[in-house]
């Protein structure tokens, strides 16, 4: 831990290509470690939401988008290895770290059967840490090119194209943007704040509706032949796309 502590008081690294917005879920429930490392990641300019109950990671991984998830092994209520499983079993393809005090092989190899992408021992240097994030950020952002589908939905972000079935749907730029990002997190509610972070790069002005609008003429777009609802409103809250037409909890 001092080897640590001492590493991260001079570390420099950054996070190459990391947007400002990228936000990680931390669960570790040593508390000051965890403090430890949310500061330095928030330094690297990510958000960091942190967690020290198996239970609330685990409810954080499954009602929020993240672009990676640190995960401790040993928790109170639900252990690391349970949550990586669940968050797979979910189709959730948000890069895993798990951390553990614990080297040995078995458990490394637990920890990838799981479904996590990565496996760190601690102690560990800063440096380290930054380098396998910086590697599966990478390795995400590789796998944001291809092509995305949900349902009939089908997205390419190399071709900057949409089809619903095998009709063409064309978008703007913003709208492009905005479908995207509901692909890439399909069933999870986002959030105004959310989207306007994401999309528009801004913290979302409660007095504005540009991102109703948005979505308004999306949804033409997705339905303007008469196929099913994906983009549902949550009332008091944001959207969700889910693959299945389903119910609409808002009044618009």
């Amino acid at each position: 831990m001092a080897a640590l502590r001492n590493n991260l008081a001079v570390q420099e690294a950054r996070i190459d290509g990391t947007k400002r917005t990228s936000r990680v879920l931390l669960v570790e429930d040593e508390v000051r470690l965890a403090t430890l490392i949310a500061s330095q990641l928030t330094d690297l300019n990510f958000i960091v939401r942190v967690e020290h109950h198996g239970k609330a990671g685990l409810d954080a991984a499954l009602s929020e988008p993240f672009e990676l998830i640190i995960l401790d092994v040993v928790l109170p209520g639900v252990d690391g290895f349970s949550i990586c499983r669940e968050i797979r079993r979910r189709r959730i393809a948000t890069p895993i770290m798990m951390l553990s005090a614990r080297g040995v092989t078995e458990d490394r190899v637990r920890g990838l059967d799981s479904g996590a992408d990565d496996y760190l021992t601690k102690p560990f240097e800063f440096s380290e840490l930054g380098a396998r994030i910086r590697a599966l950020l990478r390795r995400q952002a590789s796998a944001a090119g291809m092509a995305v589908t949900v349902g009939d939905l089908r997205l390419d972000s190399a071709s900057r194209t949409v089809h619903r079935g095998i009709k063409k749907v064309n978008l703007t730029q913003k709208e492009f943007a905005l479908l995207e990002y509901f692909m890439r997190n399909p069933d999870q509610v986002l959030t105004r704040a959310m989207i306007g972070e994401q999309v528009w790069d801004l913290t979302w002005d409660r007095m504005t509706n540009v991102i109703d609008v948005y979505v308004n003429h999306l949804r033409r777009k997705l339905e303007d032949a008469g196929e099913s609802r994906l983009i549902h409103a949550i009332r008091g809250v944001g959207y969700v796309l889910r693959s299945s037409e389903g119910r609409d909890d808002s009044n618009t």
